[in-house]
């Protein structure tokens, strides 16, 4: 069954209208919004909508409101969090995706390295179940959400909360194109291709796990990277 299209708020879109404004340069970094009277008006909403608005923009790193003087913009690639990533991947589509590629090899084999050093015997048996999950999966895009549970997995048992949000950062970060991916993963296949790195982590390897993470991890990412270009020649695994 397809994902249930969500109907979104005025709060919503107006958020989306004044990010692609901020990252267009329309307000460039440093300068003031016009006052939410203003902006109101201009965009056809109520104070209130544009108000609930700059808290959510100012939640982002895009925007610092103070009293009395207003919502100054902020360079968002400078101060922006990850929260942004998953909405500049869906206005830009595959152009950030290499660097979020970049990203989850280099960290999930940072990650596989500890998780490996501080695997416990209830560790093992979890990834060794997300694993089957992986491999039972009916079709792709089961085996690519149970992909995921494996990463989020290996995260966890590093026992560092600060992992397990990059992990999700990562993994988030090309959500809106996620499901173009799907046909990048096959139960069998990927199955195989993520067991060396459970095995290493079961085995305490630390060493192993960094470098079974990383072949893994950069070895995903071209067909992935492939399917939106429309090169793909048959997937990942």
């Amino acid at each position: 069954m397809p994902d249930p299209i969500e109907r979104p708020s005025l709060i919503d879109v107006l958020e989306s209208r004044l990010r692609a404004d901020i990252v267009a340069g329309t307000y460039p970094p440093g300068t003031l919004l016009p006052p939410e009277r203003e902006l109101a008006a201009g965009y056809g909403v109520t104070r209130a909508t544009v108000k609930n608005t700059l808290v959510r923009l100012e939640q982002l790193g895009l925007i610092e409101t103070r009293h009395g003087v207003g919502s100054r913009v902020r360079d968002f690639q400078a101060y922006g969090g990850s929260e942004l990533l998953p909405w500049l991947v869906g206005q830009s589509g595959s152009g950030l995706l290499p660097d979020i590629f970049e990203a989850r090899a280099t960290f999930g084999s940072v990650i596989a390295r500890i998780a490996a050093a501080r695997a416990k015997p209830e560790d093992a048996r979890d990834l060794e179940e997300l694993l089957e999950r992986v491999r039972s999966a009916p079709d792709a895009r089961a085996a690519h959400d149970a992909e995921n549970e494996v990463h989020r997995a290996i995260a966890r048992i590093t026992g560092n909360q600060v992992f397990v949000f990059l992990a999700n950062s990562v993994l988030n970060g090309y959500q809106p194109v996620r499901r173009a991916l799907d046909a990048a993963f096959s139960p069998d296949g990927t199955a195989q291709a993520l067991a060396p790195l459970v095995a290493a982590i079961v085995a305490g390897e630390p060493d192993a796990a960094a470098d079974t993470a990383l072949v893994y991890l950069t070895g995903t990412a071209g067909p992935m990277l492939d399917l939106l270009t429309g090169t793909d020649d048959g997937g990942v695994a």
